[in-house]
């Protein structure tokens, strides 16, 4: 979001982002306004705030498009809301279907009932493939739906370029995203660590933050592996190049995503990525050795030794 207003108030409009979370209640930064109001209560990590509902009505009277950032919150369902009593166009972007939070079944539910309403009271949808275009008309979401696929500054993410001074020497697993169970980083730990054992040398770099970290290094300990596991927390866009460079193998284990900028990244970096077998991804990366069933750590050990054995050769054994 940060990029998408950053790029929108350089153009010359006038931006104001509306979000839920702790910091100034008003910030300028990149030439856009971010207005933050406290959170109330958080159900299934959806941060709920009866006075966003009265920040935004306030900014409709001066703003004449609203964005909603994904149907997963409390706040694009406000924003629907909303849309009955103005005439101010709602555009909402899909950034893939299903929660990582919230179970598979009971999301189910929440798209044919809540989520159904949210989106056709929209004026435009955007999602970035066409698995999700036709997983929305599935669920009877009638909006008029646009594919506009992510893109990546193929500039910036090259393979030729300086490695980042936290990345290991020697061959590399690396997992890039928030350490919250939606994201499944222990399945990349536990693939990782059967491996260790014959492959000396090899290294996991964890790149992201969340709450699922301090259990990730208590796990690691157990394994015996904690001395090739790095973490490096939250690292800003403009060191990534320099982070996917040092590995050798990406791997996301998501059971649950859109069209993950990670993915192409690293791709782009000219590293391998591996990822759990998600429709929506099936276009993208269509080697069928590079997807793994979801939760299987054997199978993602198995397509991280497939990649090392192609990458490095032999003697990385």
């Amino acid at each position: 979001m940060h990029a998408l207003s950053r790029d929108q108030a350089a153009s010359g409009h006038d931006v104001t982002l509306l979000t839920v979370g702790e910091g100034p209640q008003t910030e300028t930064r990149d030439g856009y306004r971010v207005l933050r109001v406290p959170g109330q209560v958080s159900i299934l990590g959806n941060e709920v705030s009866p006075q966003l509902a009265k920040s935004a009505k306030r900014l409709l009277a001066s703003h004449e498009v609203v964005h909603a950032h994904s149907h997963l919150y409390f706040s694009t369902n406000i924003a629907a809301g909303l849309r009955k009593f103005t005439d101010t166009p709602l555009a909402i972007t899909n950034h893939g279907l299903y929660s990582q939070t919230v179970s598979k079944r009971l999301f189910g539910w929440y798209l044919k009932s809540v989520g159904r309403w949210t989106y056709n009271s929209a004026d435009k949808i955007f999602c970035y493939t066409k698995t999700d275009r036709r997983r929305l008309r599935n669920y009877g979401i009638t909006t008029d739906v646009d594919v506009v696929p992510n893109g990546i500054d193929t500039t910036r993410f090259t393979p030729e370029g300086n490695i980042h001074e936290m990345m290991p020497d020697g061959p590399t697993v690396l997992f890039v995203g928030r350490l919250v169970d939606g994201k499944r980083p222990s399945d990349a730990l536990e693939a990782f660590a059967a491996l260790a054992a014959h492959r000396p040398g090899l290294s996991l770099v964890f790149v992201g933050k969340g709450p699922r970290r301090q259990g990730l290094a208590e796990r690691a300990q157990k394994l015996g592996v904690s001395e090739s596991v790095r973490f490096t927390g939250h690292l800003p866009p403009n060191q990534m190049a320099s982070v996917y460079r040092g590995a050798d193998v990406l791997v996301l284990p998501s059971r649950s995503e859109g069209l993950p900028r990670t993915l192409m990244e690293a791709m782009a970096c000219g590293i391998v990525p591996l990822s759990s077998d998600l429709p929506q991804l099936r276009e993208l990366i269509d080697r069928s050795e590079l997807r793994f069933e979801l939760g299987n750590s054997a199978e993602i050990s198995a397509a991280i030794e497939a990649v090392l054995d192609e990458e490095l050769g032999a003697d990385s054994e």
